[in-house]
């Protein structure tokens, strides 16, 4: 398991966070993540495979979209 703060799916602004909250929203892929949560913090976008593997599957696995 990896313990690394952005591959933690529980952490608001971790990697799976921000791709399931792009899908949501209907935005385009845009693969990053946020070191102190959403919008707190640094915003990281020069991201490892693993990563960018991760972000996707957050954006894939959302099966929920905001209704405007």
């Amino acid at each position: 398991m990896n313990d690394q703060p952005q591959f933690d799916r529980e952490r608001n602004g971790s990697l799976y966070d921000r791709g399931s909250a792009d899908s949501f929203y209907c935005r385009p892929r845009d693969p990053h993540w946020w070191t102190g949560g959403t919008m707190i913090g640094k915003r990281i976008i020069n991201l490892t495979e693993e990563e960018i593997f991760e972000y996707h599957l957050g954006y894939t696995e959302n099966t929920d979209f905001k209704q405007y």
